[in-house]
């Protein structure tokens, strides 16, 4: 199925709508205890449980509108519905806070493994959207590998440190928005490797 185009506004919101919505849920119940099967739940454990339906559903609609879904966001939706079974199963919200040092510690190691290939796997993925010089490709990768690696280990200092009021509230804002203001400085910062997009074509014929 050929890609579609939609409205920016809108694929925002099926992206980060899930995560706000997660956060708004916690937000409700995060002080009360449901009783499912004769187990007692936090309220946490029931928004991360909630939180995978809407995820799914979001997704689902994107590829409908879409008629694409991207590897990263089929990994993400792994994650979050095999790390949210175990914290439904074992009644342990840990796996789910685990959950984010993965997913960063995964896409870090990925990028490290091709970096000691010689190669930026980052520049497969987003060449045709951001054209730049290889050196530009390799730096950036060097540096998103170190910033996703920076951000695991940051999720399990702060899980493992700090109340869960605290972890929510960085991993729905903080470090999404850490994430973002660290790719907004680095487009800036690697100018000089950018390509004119005429001049790609140009190089391209």
């Amino acid at each position: 199925m050929a890609e579609r185009k939609i409205s920016g506004v809108v694929k925002q919101v099926l992206e980060l709508g899930p995560t706000i919505i997660f956060f708004l849920i916690y937000l409700r119940i995060k002080d009360d205890t449901f009783t499912l099967g004769g187990t007692e739940y936090s309220g946490f454990i029931i928004a991360a449980l909630v939180f995978i339906p809407i995820l799914l559903l979001a997704m689902g609609i994107l590829w409908a509108l879409t008629g694409k879904i991207s590897r990263m966001q089929v990994f993400t939706a792994f994650m979050v519905i095999f790390f949210g079974g175990l914290t439904a199963w074992f009644n342990d919200e840990r796996f789910f806070k685990m959950k984010t040092s993965i997913v960063y510690g995964c896409l870090a190691a990925l990028l490290g493994i091709g970096l000691l290939r010689g190669q930026s796997w980052l520049e497969y993925v987003m060449a045709e959207v951001l054209p730049m010089q290889r050196e530009g490709w390799m730096i950036l990768t060097r540096r998103l590998c170190a910033m996703f690696l920076g951000l695991a280990i940051a999720n399990e200092i702060i899980w493992r440190t700090m109340s869960t009021d605290t972890w929510v509230k960085l991993e729905t804002f903080g470090m999404p928005a850490a994430l973002m203001l660290f790719l907004w400085w680095q487009i800036f910062a690697l100018q000089r490797f950018l390509i004119d997009p005429e001049d790609a074509g140009k190089t391209g014929e």
